[in-house]
């Protein structure tokens, strides 16, 4: 049994209140459970009890047995002064408060429907992809709708949360996050942390003052990431480089750190097509980060998307190495990529900061994003949930990774809606 059972079990009283009593013998009347606390510190806050005559205010313990409490060292610690009631399964030993007075204690053995019990070991008994795969076909449409847009409202906030230190990095400067968040992107899964890094390595300030040259642009890239290095027989290449190794002296830059990958990548993802590309979007779009905020809709951001390689990766994936002519182009399957990993979650984040509410906005671009296709989606729809846009891929990707695999049955609507029909 986990502990998390015990707090669902207090939370929604699935117990015999009618018997409730503390091991001193004193009735219990809960007036309120109080509120779950997912930080340090007691586990419920703001709980109202009557213990005999008395009605109490303060905090609730939970644990699986009584001596928890020593083993956790609660006793030395200020924060648990004002626990009013202990909640275990088992009390195997008395427990006293920071005034050596015996801590009221409920026992939950004994009080819990033996159906319940047998339903919390049937969802947790470990299957072959996750625990609830034989029953979750069984949900009705309404708690899967609604526990969806939570979903999709956390891997938003998640989102926020991680790009939250780049932008104090960058000391608030937006512009530069969404540099960085673009070239992790453009990088893809393979190159991502050295696109990245990239970003990272060229101050913003040198990027923007080469705005006017899309030449410069592309040089500032592939200089920064060891492209220019070889000598190659090819006249854009000695042209670049030649442009490269004056800008360098000039902003005194460091090329040492970026490494890139060609291995496992189709010619049209090669970084160089890549770079190109994100050269070429910041030459054609001045003011990008204001465009990328004001936009609503799909049709929009695959306008402000639509660039290309410069022309000479026309017929080009590599340097001196001419290749069939074709225009390198941003797909739109790329772009919907960069719109659910950087520009919607962005916009999230900036909504928040000046103290807005986005969320219907953002809900109409994932709804307007047809599903990813993933092992983890096809799983999904195996067990017969649909995912017809982003909107269900994203929270279905959310409810796997954050959720399923870390056992979090009893946080997730879908467990407490087993659970609370057993």
């Amino acid at each position: 049994m986990q502990e998390d059972f015990l707090h669902y079990i207090w939370q929604y009283q699935k117990l015999t209140t009618s018997r409730l009593k503390t091991v001193q013998g004193h009735k219990i009347q809960v007036v309120s459970v109080g509120e779950l606390n997912t930080n340090s510190g007691p586990d419920f806050y703001n709980s109202r009890i009557v213990i005999g005559i008395q009605e109490w205010v303060g905090t609730v313990e939970v644990h699986l047995k009584a001596s928890d409490w020593v083993i956790h060292k609660h006793q030395g610690d200020s924060a648990y002064d004002n626990v009013i009631l202990h909640v275990v399964w088992e009390n195997d030993v008395a427990i006293f408060d920071s005034n050596q007075n015996k801590l009221e204690t409920i026992v939950l053995k004994g009080l819990v429907d033996e159906s319940l019990l047998l339903s919390y070991k049937s969802l947790l008994q470990k299957k072959k992809w996750i625990n609830c795969e034989n029953q979750i076909h069984t949900i009705d449409e309404f708690t899967l709708s609604f526990w969806k847009e939570k979903l999709l409202i956390k891997r938003l906030q998640r989102k926020a949360n991680e790009m939250q230190s780049l932008l104090l990095s960058s000391k608030n400067n937006w512009e530069v996050l969404l540099f960085q968040l673009l070239a992790k992107n453009f990088g893809l899964k393979i190159n991502a942390s050295e696109f990245q890094l990239l970003a990272q390595n060229i101050s913003f300030e040198v990027f923007k003052k080469e705005l006017s040259s899309q030449f410069n642009l592309e040089g500032l890239l592939f200089g920064q990431s060891n492209l220019l290095e070889e000598f190659i027989e090819d006249s854009y290449f000695q042209n670049m480089r030649k442009e490269y190794l004056y800008l360098k002296q000039k902003y005194q830059l460091d090329d040492s750190l970026v490494k890139l990958q060609f291995f496992r990548l189709r010619p049209v993802s090669f970084p160089t097509i890549r770079l190109s590309q994100l050269s070429v979007l910041y030459f054609s779009q001045k003011s990008l980060f204001s465009k990328v905020i004001e936009v609503k809709t799909m049709s929009s951001i695959y306008e402000l998307f639509s660039v290309s390689a410069s022309e000479y990766w026309d017929d080009h994936y590599t340097f001196g190495k001419s290749s069939a002519k074709r225009k390198k182009q941003l797909s739109k399957s790329f772009i919907n990529l960069l719109v659910l990993n950087t520009i919607i979650p962005l916009k999230f984040m900036y909504a928040k900061s000046v103290g807005k509410d986005n969320f219907e906005e953002l809900l109409q671009l994932y709804k307007s994003i047809k599903s990813e296709k993933n092992s983890i989606l096809t799983k999904f729809k195996e067990l017969k949930l649909k995912t017809e846009s982003s909107a269900d891929s994203q929270s279905l990707i959310e409810l796997k990774t954050e959720y399923c695999n870390q056992e979090k049955c009893l946080q997730c609507e879908i467990g407490n809606k087993l659970l609370y029909h057993s």
